[in-house]
């Protein structure tokens, strides 16, 4: 499974994608929102983007809403200290928030809900180009 990654800190960031490639998702980490994240997508194609919420949140609803405008059916989990606004996270548009600091098994709960429940269209090509046509 492959996850892209902003947190606004770096030490946070560091361990989130130690304890997420330990666990064997592939790992896209970036610093700062501002960067291209469309572009990462776009190049990536991950199963889940992890946005961190700060305070504001303001930053964080940009960035969401360009995703959903280009990929609706991507998966954006928040990440927030702030774990007493449920409700606002899912009226912004995000699929799930996790709560920080961090519970290792919950995060990988979340995260395991969205593990593709389908072959994707790629595996499939693959594997019918290594099967042999019947005679």
């Amino acid at each position: 499974m492959e996850i892209i990654i902003q947190e606004t800190n770096q030490d946070i960031l560091e361990i989130l994608k130690y304890a997420l490639e330990q666990e064997g998702f592939e790992v896209y980490a970036m610093l700062d929102s501002e960067d291209d994240i469309l572009a990462l997508i776009n190049e990536y194609r991950p199963h889940v983007v992890m946005l961190d919420y700060r305070l504001d949140g303001k930053v964080c609803l940009a960035v969401l809403e360009k995703i959903k405008l280009k990929y609706p059916h991507l998966p954006v989990i928040a990440m927030s200290c702030n774990n007493n606004i449920n409700e606002e996270y899912s009226r912004a548009g995000f699929n799930d928030y996790i709560s920080k600091p961090f519970d290792l098994d919950h995060l990988y709960m979340t995260l395991r809900k969205y593990i593709p429940k389908h072959i994707p269209k790629d595996v499939i090509i693959d594997i019918l180009k290594k099967t042999p046509l019947a005679p």
